[in-house]
């Protein structure tokens, strides 16, 4: 496992990260989500992100008992905070309140004093950015949180954030978007803002939803074990089950096959050849699937390779930096 400083910060993380969304406490079980945790230690992960959201605030949960006994020093933890957690107007949002007691009850469910990286799972437009970014900058002071992160911010966000953070005295290192071969949103805008201003990505769906390790083919229904099978984690990957799509990546086949790598690990590293990615964040429903995405870390793909894949996939991949995240 390689890895990489998070922003301009010194912390250090996996260039490859376990995520337990859509999975931990909702698509497996929980003996199998302690297990791909396991394997996910055993492979040199050190890096794991979550949310207090994930599966109705369960997922927090299991990682937090499948990680019990780990020397807290010996991995790094981020989870994130926006969505709603409880039927109340305050259950919601980055209003000190929320950002405060969300942070509180995180801890609580994840079984640690601190989180290294605390996110902002969206922008609130309903919420000064002083308010959100004081409280951020509070729990950092009182040692419940390292650094301070974002997700799925745009530039002009992050560029204020940022501002913010540092009149505050705290450092705004990282932003978690949506980034794969198919959906290239954060590269005209969010990246070169984010070189700038000093945060790294976390970048999560890597493989697309699981479309880029090639499992979905055209003109087929998803297999009824995968993901895109799956009612509920199934529907938020729709966008990508296209014919055009999945034909375009079957075609990736050849040149996954030429470097020796499997379709999964292929997309995992055009990810990390970007600079500004700090993590590329995997799931997984067994540990077999962890061994495999590792596999991805330190691998370099020239500049002929990158080539061929734009060349296969044309005009399918996204590059509209309004788009909105699918998932």
């Amino acid at each position: 496992m390689e890895f990489r400083r998070l922003g301009r910060s010194g912390l250090n993380i996996s260039e490859i990260a376990y995520g337990n969304w859509l999975t931990h406490g909702g698509q497996v079980e929980e003996d199998a989500a302690f297990a791909c945790v396991r394997a996910a230690l055993d492979a040199g992960i050190t890096t794991f992100d979550t949310a207090d959201v994930y599966a109705g605030t369960r997922a927090e949960a299991v990682l937090g008992r499948a990680l019990e006994g780990q020397r807290r020093s010996s991995y790094e933890l981020f989870t994130k905070v926006y969505w709603p957690t409880g039927p109340g107007r305050n259950d919601r949002g980055l209003s000190r309140k929320h950002v405060i007691e969300s942070c509180h009850a995180s801890l609580e469910r994840l079984k640690t004093d601190y989180v290294d990286l605390y996110q902002a799972h969206r922008y609130d437009t309903t919420v000064p950015l002083e308010e959100t970014m004081t409280a951020f900058a509070d729990l950092v002071r009182a040692g419940k949180v390292l650094y301070i992160g974002v997700s799925e911010w745009n530039a002009e966000q992050i560029a204020a954030g940022a501002a913010l953070a540092r009149e505050l005295g705290v450092q705004l290192i990282s932003n978690q978007p949506q980034y794969s071969m198919l959906w290239r949103v954060i590269e005209p805008e969010v990246v070169p803002t984010s070189e700038k201003e000093g945060l790294s990505q976390i970048v999560w769906s890597p493989l697309a939803q699981g479309v880029l390790t090639g499992k979905y083919l055209p003109g087929q229904q998803p297999p009824a074990d995968s993901r895109g099978g799956h009612a509920e984690a199934g529907g938020s990957m729709k966008g990508f089950l296209r014919d055009d799509i999945l034909t375009r990546v079957q075609e990736l086949r050849p040149v996954a096959d030429d470097l020796g790598l499997s379709m999964a690990q292929l997309a995992i590293a055009w990810v990390l050849q970007n600079p500004n990615v700090g993590a590329a964040i995997i799931g997984a429903t067994r540990p077999e699937q962890v061994h495999d995405n590792v596999k991805a870390s330190g691998v370099r793909l020239d500049d002929d390779v990158l080539r061929r894949i734009d060349d296969v996939l044309g005009e399918v991949v996204e590059r509209d930096p309004t788009k909105t995240a699918r998932g």
